[in-house]
């Protein structure tokens, strides 16, 4: 993939907005689409997996 130039989209809005719906969508219709996992210290709520919905770290 060297040489390669790719395009960085960022999709940004309110809470409940539909971003997570929206990119859901994107990466079953296309094969070259990726989500950037984002961190968070708070605990996972029921159904959510480590490393795929988010990062749970620690304060520390």
């Amino acid at each position: 993939m060297a040489g390669r130039k790719g395009l960085l989209a960022v999709v940004s809005g309110f809470s409940g907005a539909g971003k997570g719906t929206l990119i859901h969508e994107l990466m079953k219709r296309y094969d070259n689409y990726r989500l950037s996992v984002s961190a968070t210290t708070r605990a996972p709520r029921p159904g959510e997996i480590d490393g795929k919905d988010y990062f749970f770290v620690t304060k520390k």
